[in-house]
C-alpha cells in the first residue's frame, strides 16, 4: 500500500516520503514528467566537514530544479558549510573541500536520469498510481 494521496480539497499529489526529494510537492507524475521534458532535473549537493583528524563528504537529499531555475544558486548554502568546516583535515579535508565546491558551483551533480528511472521502475510495478482529482 502506497501512501501517496491527492491531498485533500486540491490539486496537488502527495509522494511518499521515503523518497525525500525536495521541490516536487504538488508535482503529478505527468507534470513532473512534463517539467523534466522542458527541463527540469534531479540534483544533490555535497558538503565537507573536518575536525583534524575526520572528515566527512556527504550528499545532501535530491532538489527538483524546475526549468529555469539555477542549480549554483541553490548550492551556495552547502558551499558555505564547505569553506567554513571542510578545511580542517589533515589530509582529507584538503582533498575533499574543493572537489564539494566544484560539484556544488557547477550546479550540483545531475542525477536526472536515475531518478527518473526509479520512478518508472515504481510506475511500472504499479506504486505510482493514485486516483485522479476531478476538477469542477
Amino acid at each position: 500500500m502506497s501512501d501517496r494521496k491527492p491531498a485533500e480539497n486540491t490539486s496537488e499529489y502527495t509522494w511518499p516520503s521515503e523518497l525525500r526529494i525536495r521541490g516536487i510537492d504538488g508535482l503529478g507524475p505527468a507534470e513532473l514528467e512534463t517539467q523534466i521534458r522542458a527541463g527540469g532535473r534531479f540534483v544533490f549537493y555535497e558538503y565537507c566537514i573536518s575536525l583534524v583528524v575526520v572528515s566527512l563528504r556527504r550528499p545532501t537529499y535530491i532538489y527538483f530544479l524546475r526549468p529555469g531555475q539555477y542549480g549554483v544558486v541553490r548550492g551556495l548554502p552547502f558551499v558555505l558549510v564547505s569553506l567554513l568546516l571542510g578545511w580542517w583535515g589533515i589530509p582529507w579535508g584538503l582533498i575533499y573541500t574543493p572537489l564539494t565546491l566544484i560539484t556544488n558551483l557547477s550546479g550540483g551533480c545531475d542525477v536526472t536520469e536515475q531518478v527518473s528511472n526509479y520512478l518508472n521502475e515504481l510506475s511500472s510495478a504499479g506504486l505510482r498510481q493514485c486516483p485522479e482529482v476531478a476538477h469542477a
